[in-house]
């Protein structure tokens, strides 16, 4: 019989047995034994009908068909979308182990991520790619045997597209087309290159280490990385010096210098954080777009702080605003400096304004309008929405001292309320439940885990650049959380291979894989078990 198909088994048996035994009468106490007479050695009782009689070769208790107690939902015949039911958390889990499907807590509902990593399977183990469990394919996804994922050349897919994706803005591909989801000759080559250079197994296969490899904040990419020199190198720093990232002349050599100010510069223009100049940053740099060096909303620290205390001092803002957090209020002062002294007005503290804010010959703003702006949105410590101390919660009064911001979520019976700048984020995060989960996806309308963390925080006037589940293990700019009872509304959970927003009450707001969507649920022991840490932002 089938293991997924077994019903619970009742032998009843064991009663019925009771119940024979029970019917032979003992000897009164202290009666002598007699023999029995021939006459009386005949005498056989009568076993009823329903009771099988115990024979010396035979069973101890008697054979009864499988009877289904009616106290579970019976499997199904073939799990296929749309189905819940216990098992499926079963068999997400052990796609997972496999590596057939992003890490996440298993689930009961068989949905679209699911159907994908079932295909995968399927195809690397010669099935029919039809995205449904029946018994062959339940048997050998359970199989001890099962293999791990890998590709090679001449697969074709979704996931083919993302790996060529991440091989090309590492440089191992070397054109945008030769993104196609198909693994050819150019993939094979990537792939090889890149595990020699990484020193992995060179087979041309992307299987389970060098699937892992491709997101570690260990890999190296094929070109362009810190030691080189060349006029590529040199026409990269010279964009990155006309964008206020790089502080030292150009000279072509990829240094230490070149390699810090390229990290600043993909942290601002939503690149992928490593410190190397692939073709995605490269087109990033090249671009008309491209946002230039600063001090911007959302920004905190003593540097933040240095440039409060100069346009308080020159009488742009309020001295109760200077707080070391980049808020409304600070970004509004600025605007309005940069206006008043001749300067380009976006808000943003680069080269050229920190010079004149740090100069003597400054404009001072004009009469009637002193510390202007500088109290608009309670600076103190948020965005819009949110404030730690008081109030940045759109409240254009000037109030700092009360209001923890316009978000509209209240918090779980049992944690603790959250502050106004995590109440936001929270509220933006819960406007987004049930919103599909897509591999890559950023938003507004579909997210992977990490994708929608990093949505939600630009949305609350938080600039963190994008970041995998991988590269949250160590986002450093914040407060680190290492023990999993301490985590607070508003915090990131970053557990192993996925990461959520922490929404108060020992709950979470997530885009799940194995739910298929944006969700919001408890922080079960799963989450426990997996935990790496958290960051406090609010």
């Amino acid at each position: 019989m089938n293991q997924r198909y077994m019903k619970y088994t009742v032998l009843a048996a064991v009663c019925a047995g009771a119940l024979w035994l029970g019917g032979c009468k003992a000897a009164p106490a202290g009666a002598e034994k007699a023999e029995a007479t021939p006459s009386e050695a005949r005498v056989i009782q009568v076993v009823p009908e329903t009771i099988a009689p115990l024979g010396l070769g035979g069973q101890v208790l008697p054979y009864l068909a499988d009877v289904d107690l009616g106290d579970a939902e019976p499997i199904p015949d073939y799990l296929r979308i749309g189905v819940r039911h216990a098992i499926v958390a079963k068999l997400q889990a052990r796609l997972m182990e496999l590596g057939f499907m992003d890490n996440d807590e298993p689930t009961d509902y068989y949905g679209e991520m699911t159907v994908q990593a079932v295909k995968h399977f399927q195809r690397q183990n010669e099935l029919a790619q039809d995205g449904i469990v029946g018994n062959s394919t339940w048997d050998a996804i359970m199989s001890p045997d099962a293999k791990y994922y890998a590709v090679s050349k001449g697969t074709q897919g979704d996931d083919i597209q993302r790996i060529q994706q991440r091989l090309y803005e590492l440089g191992y591909l070397a054109t945008a087309d030769l993104v196609t989801g198909n693994f050819g000759d150019s993939t094979e080559a990537a792939v090889l290159k890149l595990q020699e250079v990484n020193g992995l197994n060179m087979d041309g296969k992307v299987g389970q280490k060098t699937i892992n490899l491709l997101y570690s904040d260990e890999i190296k990419p094929n070109f362009l990385s810190y030691g080189e020199k060349s006029d590529v190198v040199l026409a990269c720093q010279k964009r990155l010096k006309e964008l206020g990232y790089l502080t030292t002349e150009p000279d072509g050599t990829y240094g230490e210098d070149t390699a810090i100010a390229i990290k600043q510069f993909q942290a601002r223009n939503d690149q992928i954080v490593d410190g190397y100049l692939g073709p995605s940053t490269r087109m990033a740099l090249d671009s008309p777009s491209a946002r230039s060096n600063g001090l911007m909303l959302g920004e905190r620290g003593d540097a933040v702080k240095r440039m409060q205390q100069l346009l308080s001092k020159h009488g742009y803002l309020y001295s109760g605003n200077v707080t070391g957090y980049y808020g409304e209020a600070t970004q509004t002062a600025v605007k309005n400096f940069q206006s008043r002294n001749g300067l380009s007005v976006d808000g943003l503290v680069g080269v050229q304004t920190l010079a004149k804010l740090s100069s003597d010959n400054v404009r001072r703003p004009a009469a009637g309008t002193g510390n202007a702006g500088a109290n608009t949105g309670g600076n103190t410590g948020g965005h819009t929405g949110g404030n730690t101390g008081g109030n940045t919660g759109g409240n254009t009064g000037g109030n700092t001292g009360g209001n923890t911001g316009g978000g509209t979520y209240k918090p779980p019976s049992g944690g603790a309320p959250a502050s106004g700048g995590a109440s936001s984020l929270i509220s933006v995060a819960s406007s987004k439940l049930g919103s599909p989960y897509v591999w890559g996806a950023k938003g507004p309308n579909a997210f992977d885990c990490s994708g929608f963390v990093y949505w939600c925080l630009n949305q609350v006037g938080v600039n963190q650049s994008y970041m995998t589940s991988s590269g949250w293990r160590n986002a450093g700019r914040y407060t680190k959380i290492t023990n999993f009872n301490d985590i607070q509304a508003g915090d990131i959970v970053v557990v192993n291979g996925h990461v959520g927003i922490a929404a108060g009450g020992g709950t979470v707001i997530d885009a799940s894989s194995s739910n298929g969507r944006v969700v919001h649920r408890g922080l079960t022991q799963w989450w426990a078990n997996n935990f790496i840490c958290a960051w406090r932002i609010f």
